[in-house]
């Protein structure tokens, strides 16, 4: 998921301003705040390469004597301040009978804070949007980022990553009957995407014809997708799943058009974080905590698999 897609002048949020759609009913009421539509894809240069970019860096050995100032200043503070957001259902969302942010991210994010502190409670959430993940993190807001965010190069020139902790791939959604098969059916389409996501980068790509509307969050798409103000939403299998699972009208098509692996977002300069969470991460897919936590909020997507190997560049 990349850089937020920019927004073409005179772009507002009312139905007016959207030209006509073959095939979708962009009408009132009203799209959510911060919805655009989105310019066509910019000609860009080659992603960077950087070997495999899902390599990171080996856990400390226990008892090691290596300075580890980041995770220092953190067990100071007495709390690990954890980017993440709540409209990803599964994944990261507020529960709506007790209120408490909940999901598949929150509880590995809990476990980081269990290695650290000896408490799963000691976190402050920030809300940010797929757009603020890396900025959040090169000017220090959080300390981590676990926002279903993927591990690719270009993310790595400005931060750093644990190893893979779940392993997606982008579809699309639609509503049941549409005749819209996957990609290759969403030509002149209105599609749903969220800015600063990967999701909207190749959309772009594959479907160049497509009509997009850029969003803040993925609860966004999930509400135009009801009201008929799109065709599809396009976004890793993992949140679309999370959308259908609230809408039985709702269905995956096509077969998935990348590889998505998610790592938890670390500032650079922060390597001995890096291999405090990549032992967390070590720790609870050994104990069959990755597994517990798979069971409990991501049955929508199947019976857990093994969790994702890692991959050491040291």
């Amino acid at each position: 998921m990349i850089a937020a897609a920019a927004v073409c002048a005179g772009c507002t949020t009312t139905n007016d301003d959207m030209p006509d759609a073959p095939g979708s009913l962009l009408v009132q009421p009203p799209l959510p705040s911060g919805a655009t539509m989105a310019p066509p894809a910019p000609v860009t240069t080659p992603a960077p390469t950087c070997g495999d970019p899902t390599a990171s860096l080996r856990p400390l050995p226990t008892g090691s004597t290596v300075p580890t100032p980041a995770v220092d200043r953190i067990r100071e503070r007495g709390r690990l301040v954890v980017g993440l957001d709540t409209s990803s259902n599964l994944f990261s969302f507020r529960d709506p009978a007790s209120g408490s942010i909940v999901g598949f991210d929150v509880d590995i994010a809990r476990e980081v804070a269990r290695d650290l502190f000896g408490d799963a409670d000691r976190i402050e959430y920030h809300i940010l949007t797929s757009a603020d993940r890396v900025e959040s993190l090169v000017d220090r807001s959080v300390d981590i980022v676990a926002k279903t965010m993927t591990i690719n190069c270009e993310r790595r020139e400005k931060v750093a990553f644990s190893t893979v902790y779940f392993e997606a791939g982008q579809r699309v959604l639609v509503s049941k009957g549409s005749g819209i098969r996957g990609m290759e059916d969403l030509a002149d389409r209105w599609v749903c995407a969220v800015a600063g996501t990967t999701n909207m980068h190749r959309l772009q790509e594959l479907a160049p014809n497509a009509r997009v509307l850029s969003v803040p969050n993925w609860a966004d798409c999930l509400v135009v997708m009801q009201q008929r103000q799109v065709d599809a939403v396009t976004s890793d299998d993992s949140i679309l799943a999370g959308l259908a699972a609230q809408d039985p009208n709702l269905e995956l098509v096509g077969p998935p058009v990348s590889d998505e692996p998610y790592g938890i977002g670390v500032n650079k300069s922060d390597s001995d974080l890096v291999r405090q969470v990549n032992a967390t991460l070590d720790r609870i897919r050994a104990d069959g905590t990755w597994q517990r936590i798979h069971d409990r909020w991501l049955t929508p997507l199947g019976p857990a698999p093994a969790p994702p190997t890692p991959h050491y560049e040291d």
